[in-house]
């Protein structure tokens, strides 16, 4: 069995903690996975594999000279390598991903994995920005880099030639379907302002009818949830939204069977689970057109795409309202495409590539 280290920022909750988790352990079925954290934090997820503790633990933030800043935790990773013996590097996301060229001189024989979880135009115009030479720097050092979509991988083969496209799989169980009869439209994740377009959703939910409701599972920083609650108010929609917090497990799960419609506002996305999730659910889907939902949507194939505007949105979102037999015509291409995304094809691909 090849010996994995799975490397991440940090272990809390966040759609790239719990992708590179669900892999990391899925992975424990044909290799020998170890996990690595630069902070110090509990995870939030479940792990099926030994944590190996950082011995100069950072919460990392992106900015300026990342090999600079983080030159002590750099070193640290290098040696972990080499004293738990590791034949596969998988790293995540940017800050670690500028780390490879120096790890490369510590760890030739390491195979190393470059795991993208947004997509590339975020990253260079936004995330890493001001780290843009470093990141680019281990981008093309890496063995391998792993995009989410189409789009993704297209821009990052014009970086290096060994960019590969491998799905993240959804492994939610699933016991129950929509009730599309419902008057409830789902909405999941994070309340992050401007990454999931809270803005844009609250000011569609001031044009729903009085017996349609949003119902929001997620949480997010004291700032954006004061943030929310003050659109809410601005937007008028106290009666027309329902604030549910943080949800796991059968909570979750019951949040998408009582809806009847999900909800997805996001400017920018890598490959959202959340959509998928609420698919395999039979949940239809009307989105903003972010790369990620238009892969999993296939350009519209399986869902509703509209513009990051909420009057588009509105547009896509009114007619289901309307119309239970539009719903579950929509329900039926969310179950059929929910099977793309099964954990077994998709672990396969990993396998294939660290072996």
């Amino acid at each position: 069995m090849k010996r994995v280290l799975m490397a991440i920022e940090n272990l809390g909750l966040g759609g790239m903690k719990r992708a590179a988790t669900v892999v990391g352990n899925a992975m424990t079925a044909f290799a020998d996975v170890q996990y690595y954290q630069l902070a110090d934090v509990p995870s939030y997820y479940e792990l099926e594999g030994r944590l190996v503790p950082a011995k100069h633990p950072v919460m990392p933030e992106n900015g300026t000279a990342p090999l600079t800043r983080y030159a002590v935790q750099m070193a640290d990773l290098g040696d972990v390598l080499i004293t738990e013996k590791i034949d596969v590097l998988i790293v995540n996301a940017g800050i670690l991903t500028s780390f490879i060229p120096y790890l490369k001189t510590r760890a030739p024989h390491v195979q190393m994995i470059a795991w993208m979880h947004n997509n590339i135009d975020t990253y260079f115009n936004q995330y890493y920005r001001e780290m843009q030479p470093e990141f680019v720097a281990g981008v093309k050092a890496a063995d391998a880099v792993v995009a989410l979509t189409e789009s993704d991988l297209a821009g990052f083969q014009t970086v290096t030639d060994r960019a590969i496209k491998i799905w993240n799989p959804v492994t939610m169980p699933v016991v129950g379907q929509a009730d599309v009869t419902s008057h409830k439209i789902a909405f999941t994740g994070r309340i992050a302002i401007q990454h999931k377009g809270i803005d844009i959703m609250l000011a569609v939910a001031q044009y729903l009818p009085d017996d349609w409701q949003i119902v929001i599972a997620g949480d997010g920083t004291p700032t954006d949830v004061a943030e929310f609650k003050r659109l809410i108010h601005a937007n008028h929609a106290e009666n027309k939204v329902v604030y549910r917090g943080a949800l796991h497990d059968e909570a979750l799960a019951e949040h998408y069977r009582q809806a009847s419609i999900f909800l997805a506002t996001s400017r920018w996305e890598g490959l959202p689970l959340v959509l998928v999730e609420a698919m395999s659910f039979g949940l239809p889907i009307v989105s903003t057109d972010n790369t990620g939902a238009v892969e999993i949507l296939e350009g519209g194939v399986y869902g509703e795409l509209a513009t990051k505007d909420a009057t588009a949105i509105w547009h896509r979102l009114e007619p289901l309202l309307h119309s239970t037999e539009m719903r579950r015509v929509l329900a039926s291409k969310s179950l059929a495409r929910a099977k793309d995304f099964a954990t077994g094809p998709i672990m396969a691909k990993w396998q294939q590539l660290i072996e």
